[in-house]
C-alpha cells in the first residue's frame, strides 16, 4: 500500500510490542544522488538496491524530463538509467516535480557538463533547520558557472569548460559534498575539498564515480582530491543499506518492548549506533544476513548523547531513539549539534506524557556551533514516563518517524496525521508495519 500527500492519516493503536522480520534496501541518502550520477556519463548506468520512496520517484521524474531513459532491470529494485540524449527541460516540469525536495540543486553540476546551463527551481525538503543552498551556488561560482536570479528560481550557465578550484567546507556538510564531487569529476584540472564529510554514503557515491571513470583520492584528514576527466562512462552499482532506517526500526523494537530482525542491516556503517543502544539497555545480534533488536527485559538506561558528522553519532539516529529514552530511567542528557532545530519535535511527545525541557546552552559535551545563537538544541529527557495517545502532525522525515514509534508505545488510539512525508525515506512502512504486527488503520480502512 502506497501513501501519498501531506494530509493523510494513521490511526495508530499502541501497546503492542513490534515483533517480525523487514528488509531494508538502498539508502535514501545514497540511491538518489547515484541516480544523479548517472547524467555524467556517456553510456547507460545500472543501481541496484533502489527502495521504492518518494525521493527516488522525483529523480526519476526529473531524469526523464531532461532525456534520461529509466526503466526497470532484471531484477526487482533495479534501474537502468541511460543518458546518451540528454535535453534542456521545461521550467514549469522541472518546479512541478521538485518541489518537495532538495535533491534538484545536485543536478547543477551535470547539467551544466552536458548542457552548459541548468535551471534549479525553489527547494522544499525537511523543516529541521538551516541548510542554505547559497553555499550550493557559492561553490559552482568557483567552478566558473555564472548564476542569475530569477522570480521563479536560479538560472545557471558554464560558458566554458568548468575549472577546479580549492575548497574548505566551514562545515563537514553531506549536500555541500556531493556537490563539489558531481561537478569536480568532469571539472578541468584538480579540486581539492576540505572539511569534508565522510559518511558512508558520500563514499558509497564515490565508489559509483570511480566505475565511472573519476579519479578521486580520500585522504584522513577529511579532504578529497579529485582529478577532473574528459569523460565518464556508465556503472553497475548495488546500493549501500539504509542505515538510518535500519536504526530507526532498532528504536522502535525498543521502544514497544518488541524485537525485530532487520535484514540487510550491516554492522560496520551502524557501530556508534549499536554501541548507543547497548547502553541504553538494547540488546542486538548479527549475522551475515543482518542485526536483530530486541528489548531484552528490565530498565533502560538514561545516557548522555551528542550528534555529530561521521564517525559520530548521526542527527538521523537521534529522533527515533530519544523516544525510547522516555522510558529509561534517570535523566538523559541530548546535544544536538548538526541540525539547530531538530529537537522541535519533542513538543509532542510532551504532550503525550513525556517530560522534556529543551535549552540555549550546549549540554552533556562540547560546545558547538549553535551555543551562542539562541537556538533550543539541548534537552534533557526524564523518565521513565508512560506515554498516552494523542493527535499528531508529521513535522519532517525521522520525526514523523519517531512520532509513529510514540504512537505506537503509547496507550489508546493516536491519529497521526501527514503520514505520506514518512515515505521520503521509509520504503513500505505501512507493509513492514502490518508484517510487525502492529495495530494501526487509515480511517475506514484497516492495513494489510
Amino acid at each position: 500500500m502506497t501513501v501519498n500527500g501531506a494530509d493523510d492519516v494513521l490511526l495508530v493503536h499502541g501497546g503492542t510490542p513490534l515483533e517480525g522480520e523487514l528488509r531494508v534496501r538502498g539508502a535514501k541518502n545514497l540511491v538518489p544522488k547515484a541516480m544523479v550520477a548517472a547524467l555524467l556519463g556517456s553510456a547507460p548506468s545500472r543501481l541496484r538496491n533502489v527502495p521504492d520512496i518518494r525521493d527516488v520517484r522525483v529523480v526519476r521524474g526529473l531524469l526523464q524530463l531532461h532525456g534520461v531513459t529509466v526503466r526497470p532491470g532484471h531484477e526487482p529494485g533495479e534501474l537502468v538509467m541511460d543518458p546518451t540524449s540528454v535535453e534542456s527541460a521545461n521550467v514549469a516540469d522541472i518546479d512541478a516535480h521538485a518541489g518537495s525536495s532538495r535533491i534538484p540543486i545536485l543536478f547543477c553540476g551535470p547539467l551544466l557538463h552536458r548542457l552548459g546551463h541548468a535551471f534549479i527551481p525553489g527547494l522544499g525538503g525537511c523543516d529541521i533547520g538551516g541548510r542554505p543552498i547559497d553555499f550550493h551556488f557559492d561553490v559552482l561560482r568557483q567552478f566558473g558557472a555564472t548564476i542569475e536570479k530569477r522570480a521563479d528560481g536560479q538560472y545557471l550557465e558554464a560558458p566554458q569548460r568548468l575549472r577546479g578550484t580549492k575548497i574548505r567546507l566551514p562545515y563537514p556538510s553531506v549536500g555541500a559534498t556531493e556537490q563539489v564531487l558531481l561537478t569536480a569529476v568532469l571539472a578541468e584540472g584538480v579540486t581539492e575539498l576540505s572539511n569534508a564529510a565522510v559518511e558512508p554514503e558520500i563514499e558509497d557515491l564515490i565508489c559509483v564515480l570511480q566505475k565511472m571513470g573519476a579519479i578521486i583520492a580520500m585522504d584522513t584528514d577529511r579532504t578529497i582530491r579529485v582529478t577532473g576527466v574528459e569523460k565518464l562512462g556508465g556503472y553497475t552499482h548495488r546500493a549501500i543499506p539504509d542505515r538510518l532506517e535500519a536504526a530507526s526500526w532498532a528504536s522502535a523494537a525498543l521502544a514497544t518492548e518488541g524485537n525485530i530482525y532487520v535484514r540487510g542491516a550491516q554492522q560496520r556503517s551502524m557501530m556508534t549506533f549499536l554501541n548507543t543502544y547497548r547502553k541504553v539497555g538494547g540488546a542486538f545480534e548479527i549475522d551475515d544476513e543482518g542485526i536483530r533488536f530486541w528489548h531484552p527485559g528490565g530498565q533502560l538506561k538514561s545516557i548522555a548523547l551528542e550528534t555529530d558528522v561521521h564517525p559520530g553519532f548521526q542527527t538521523d539516529w537521534q529522533q527515533p531513539l530519544v523516544v525510547a529514552l522516555t522510558q529509561a530511567t534517570g535523566l538523559s542528557i541530548i546535544h544536538e549539534t548538526v541540525y539547530e532545530s531538530r529537537l522541535g519535535f519533542t513538543s509532542a511527545l510532551n504532550q503525550m506524557g513525556a517530560h522534556i525541557q529543551l535549552y540555549r546552552e550546549c549540554l552533556g559535551g562540547s560546545d558547538c556551533r549553535f551555543g551562542q545563537r539562541n537556538f533550543l538544541h539541548s534537552a534533557v529527557v526524564s523518565g521513565p514516563t508512560p506515554l498516552q495517545a494523542a493527535d499528531l502532525v508529521i513535522p519532517d522525515l525521522r520525526g514523523g518517524f519517531s512520532y509513529l514509534i510514540a504512537a505506537l508505545a503509547a496507550q489508546g488510539t493516536s491519529r497521526v496525521h501527514g503520514i505520506g512525508l514518512i515515505n521520503r525515506g521509509y520504503e513500505n512502512f505501512m507493509e513492514k508495519l502490518v508484517e510487525l504486527g502492529a495495530k494501526a488503520e487509515l480511517p475506514g480502512k484497516a492495513l494489510g
